[in-house]
């Protein structure tokens, strides 16, 4: 494992961005995936000018978050810049709704059937979709926060694969931490215990009315399927390159957790992003600056971001 800390400064940026390659320009398509009676769709990103060249898979992250990397009360088009940067650089990319998301809500499977499987075979099927397009060479997932679990567990067959602000330990874990945080012994007491049995595979019937946002009856069949994945045990399996990236200004996801993915994989590097947040975007200010960028569509994302990620996929 490699391990790079990367504090850059501007000048340095500045010679690297002179030293690149032209930017290419790029074209925008809308494609669809059936499976079985369901369709999801998807934005293909492709440099033009280019017969051939790499593409990525970008996997969004959790809740009703699209493949821009918006949801209905942020919108910061950190995934979108992605898949823009990229093609400017010669790659092409493919970023989608996630089934009952966005364009794909259609495909909306009811809450008490949906399971984490259903998202990572949705996964598999596009990566199949991508090694059909003859104009693709070599596939490298990109799973971004809940998607990097998704992309670790579905992407067995690329070529290569980058975390970003991925989780380091399983679900239950990471819950019962951020509740821990809050420092609430009665809360502990009240859920503690429900994610233990949930952890354990057994339904909890009757739930708090104040809980129920987190683990009403309907979402646990999801939560089951969730808990019994352990990042570091499925980032050990892949036997491609891997790349963790990770920002030291992340409010959700901590330095911790890309170190640990990295530990359990030795083909992997480490990257640690000097300001980077959640969102992929370099933040100078305050907590609250840190938050306001989660609903800002013009700052970009992080500069050394796409250079590693650039190179990692060329070399």
């Amino acid at each position: 494992m490699k391990t790079i800390f990367l504090f850059f400064s501007a000048l340095f940026l500045t010679i690297a961005n002179a030293q690149s390659t032209t930017q290419h320009t790029f074209k925008e398509t809308n494609v669809t995936l059936k499976i079985n009676v369901d369709q999801l769709y998807g934005t293909l990103t492709v440099p033009d000018e280019v017969k051939k060249c790499q593409v990525a898979l970008i996997i969004a992250g959790s809740g009703p978050t699209d493949r821009n990397g918006n949801n209905p009360m942020m919108k910061n088009n950190s995934l979108k810049m992605l898949a823009e940067a990229l093609a400017k650089n010669g790659i092409a990319s493919l970023r989608f709704d996630k089934r009952g998301i966005g364009e794909s809500k259609a495909s909306a499977i009811t809450e008490s059937s949906l399971v984490f499987e259903n998202y990572t075979e949705d996964v598999k099927s596009w990566i199949n979709f991508l090694k059909l397009d003859k104009r693709f060479t070599q596939l490298t997932v990109i799973g971004h926060s809940e998607g990097s679990l998704i992309g670790m567990i579905a992407g067995a067959k690329a070529n290569k694969f980058v975390s970003i602000a991925g989780a380091g330990e399983s679900a239950d874990k990471l819950i019962k931490s951020q509740i821990a945080s809050k420092s609430n012994k009665q809360l502990e007491d009240m859920t503690f215990p429900i994610i233990d049995s949930l952890k354990s595979g057994n339904k909890v019937n009757k739930v708090d009315p104040l809980l129920n946002s987190l683990f009403r009856p309907s979402i646990q069949p999801y939560l089951i399927s969730w808990f019994k994945y352990d990042p570091q045990t499925e980032i050990k399996k892949l036997t491609v390159p891997v790349l963790v990236l990770q920002g030291n200004n992340d409010m959700q996801v901590g330095v911790k957790d890309a170190e640990s993915l990295a530990q359990a994989n030795k083909n992997s590097q480490l990257a640690i992003i000097d300001k980077m947040n959640h969102v992929m975007k370099i933040i100078d200010g305050d907590k609250q600056a840190n938050m306001d960028s989660y609903n800002n569509e013009t700052l970009p994302v992080s500069e050394v971001l796409i250079e590693k990620i650039v190179s990692f996929i060329k070399k």
